[in-house]
């Protein structure tokens, strides 16, 4: 692994379907994957620093991914994104891997396309991890969140999008703490900015997927902060009452991204359900 700019790049996968998809690949053991969520400059490595480490040193084998049209991977500009397409390149990209099953921790897009591979790909998934995962609401409920109000003004509006605008964005859009929208967070996904082209935003196509919650088999661990404003709040009782074997923790004093504002607290649960279930 070296670093590229202020990211580290890692491993490629040349994926059946052409395309190329950028992962790194840290630790021996069981395997889990975690699928980073979506936005300005999002990557694996940008979501998940403070987390996968946690798990390498536990004794797990840590996989993290770029989605197609994020991170180092390839951004095709000429194909629609629909959830199907960034299931096929995670199990693609999971087959160079030799990875024959793990556990997905996904938030926002990732918790959604990794029910999509434990929906798809049963066989493939043991475990679930979810934060505030997409695909449990209707479009028009989504649109209605204060946060996802902001990113469709901050990107409809043609303006560039500055270093300020995206930690204005972070900070009261995506986290309760405005403290955990740092300048090196900024700088990290501003790195990935400068290489998107926006087409992945632009065509991105998420199914409502409550009435297929009841087909999961696996074990899941679900999070959700109290102060969300991306993600309508139906989405917690869409798993609560869908989800067979669920374990759901309401994280208050939280918004979006629970893995970073409750980076010790999300750990230390996760390496207890990926041990005791």
């Amino acid at each position: 692994m070296k670093l590229k700019g202020r990211l580290p790049e890692g491993h490629y996968a040349n994926c059946a379907n052409g395309y190329r998809i950028h992962y790194l690949d840290e630790g021996q053991g069981e395997v889990v994957v975690f699928l980073h969520g979506s936005g300005p400059g999002a990557s694996g490595y940008s979501n998940f620093k403070g987390n996968y480490r946690h798990l390498v040193d536990a004794g797990y084998r840590c996989i993290i991914p770029d989605h197609i049209g994020y991170g180092f991977s390839d951004k095709p500009n000429d194909v629609d994104h629909p959830l199907s397409f960034f299931v096929e390149c995670i199990k693609q990209t999971l087959d160079v891997a030799g990875v024959e099953k793990c556990t997905l921790v996904g938030n926002s897009l990732g918790g959604v396309i990794a029910l999509g591979m434990a929906l798809e790909h049963p066989e493939r998934v043991e475990k679930l991890v979810l934060m505030a995962p997409g695909g449990l609401s209707d479009l028009a409920e989504y649109q209605q969140m204060p946060g996802m109000q902001k990113v469709f003004k901050v990107f409809g509006s043609g303006e560039p999008v500055t270093p300020a605008v995206m930690k204005d964005l972070f900070a009261t859009g995506l986290m309760h703490n405005p403290e955990h929208a740092t300048d090196a967070l900024v700088e990290e996904r501003m790195q990935i900015m400068q290489i998107m082209n926006g087409h992945v935003m632009a065509t991105m196509q998420v199914p409502n997927l409550v009435d297929r919650l009841h087909e999961l088999e696996c074990p899941v661990l679900g999070f959700w902060g109290m102060d969300e404003k991306m993600m309508p709040e139906n989405g917690i009782m869409a798993m609560a009452k869908n989800i067979k074997h669920l374990r759901l923790v309401l994280a208050t004093e939280c918004g979006h991204w629970v893995m970073v504002e409750h980076e010790a607290m999300f750990n230390r649960y996760c390496l207890d359900f990926l041990q005791h279930g």
